[in-house]
């Protein structure tokens, strides 16, 4: 130890002032004891909206589950910008995300990513995987929302020949049908998975209607036998779940009740939780902004150009996490109203309650 301690003295007197994991780091990008990194090897567009993009991480990267995401920053004009994202690809394999280019952080990596970019990675995290225990499973997705449930099916299906797995995935149109000709490539192989597409936009298209189990009975007829797993826009998983509740207040005396789990790319937003708003003032960025008590504190910044810290939107990670200088905030998850001097506030699920400073 006395030996690797001197070595490190000197190697830090032949590189002062930069320190010696920074010169490692031009050697190799994935190099760092402060960031862990990835390297990007693939881009592959996936439709005309939506890009995947395959990257190699370097050391200290965990294993990721089926189903799970991460948060990944981006450098965009010198700013260091942070987003979550699910991790589309098969466990065994370099990480993947697919990407649509919705939000300003999201179109550029789906528009400008290229092979050999570096991304800054947190590690894999999130509750929505894969039962412990394989039994029947009834996947409903709908546009973005099929990613983490296609890291589940790259993964369960080709290797677990008693695999039986109906997927149902509503999407705008074919061509907007994220991983089409994979899904039915991987049906024909595999007799265990089946897949039903639902295009709203196509000829005498309309959206799947969740309110009642009518289109589910047509799809799976089994679908109350069976594990479910949804994820998509926030209309969909609402309608998803009210029919599940109905169902398990039906059927749930006699222990039949279906189980539904769910991943949601969006908070869970209390209805009418929003109260009066009010000025919020950033003071280390000298700008202010006028808003409503339903508009988060993260958006209010980024609409008048703070650069605010985030990660995955949606009051899970604390990335977000700023100190409050004065004024109240109400929790559109809860319609809690709080706020002390210094308190960190979550500005993703705080929105101003009254005026509100922020230090940032």
């Amino acid at each position: 130890m006395a030996q690797i301690r001197a070595l490190r003295r000197v190697a830090s007197m032949l590189t002062t002032p930069l320190a010696p994991e920074d010169i490692l780091g031009l050697v190799n990008p994935l190099s760092s004891s402060r960031q862990l990194r990835g390297v990007v090897t693939r881009v592959v567009r996936e439709t005309s909206d939506s890009t995947t993009i395959h990257f190699r991480p370097g050391r200290g990267w965990n294993p990721h589950l089926a189903g799970q995401w991460a948060r990944i920053g981006v450098e965009i004009d010198g700013v260091r910008q942070w987003r979550s994202y699910s991790l589309s690809a098969a466990v065994g394999h370099d990480p993947a995300i697919t990407v649509t280019a919705i939000g300003f952080v999201s179109t550029a990596l789906a528009r400008d990513t290229k092979v050999g970019d570096i991304l800054f990675l947190d590690a894999p995290q999130g509750d929505f995987v894969l039962p412990e225990h394989p039994r029947p499973l009834l996947m409903l997705t709908a546009g973005s929302g099929l990613t983490p449930v296609m890291s589940m099916i790259r993964t369960l299906v080709p290797r677990r020949p008693d695999a039986d797995v109906v997927l149902i995935h509503s999407a705008r149109t074919r061509d907007d049908a994220l991983f089409h000709d994979e899904l039915l490539e991987l049906a024909d192989q595999f007799p265990g998975l089946t897949v039903r597409h639902w295009f709203t936009r196509e000829e005498g298209g309309r959206r799947l209607d969740l309110s009642d189990h009518a289109d589910l009975e047509t799809l799976c007829p089994d679908w109350r036998e069976r594990a479910a797993y949804a994820c998509g826009p926030t209309e969909f998983l609402d309608a998803a779940t009210d029919l599940w509740l109905r169902e398990a207040e039906t059927d749930g005396a006699d222990g039949a009740a279906p189980a539904l789990t769910i991943e949601r790319f969006a908070p869970v937003l209390l209805p009418g939780s929003g109260g009066e708003g009010g000025l919020v003032t950033f003071e280390k960025s000298d700008k202010e902004v006028e808003v409503g008590g339903d508009v988060p504190l993260l958006e209010a910044g980024e609409e008048c150009g703070v650069v605010m810290p985030s990660g995955c939107r949606m009051g899970i990670c604390r990335s977000c996490l700023t100190p409050l200088v004065a004024g109240k905030v109400r929790d559109l998850r809860t319609g809690e109203v709080h706020g002390d001097e210094g308190e960190l506030i979550q500005t993703c699920v705080n929105a101003a309650a009254g005026p509100v400073h922020l230090d940032i």
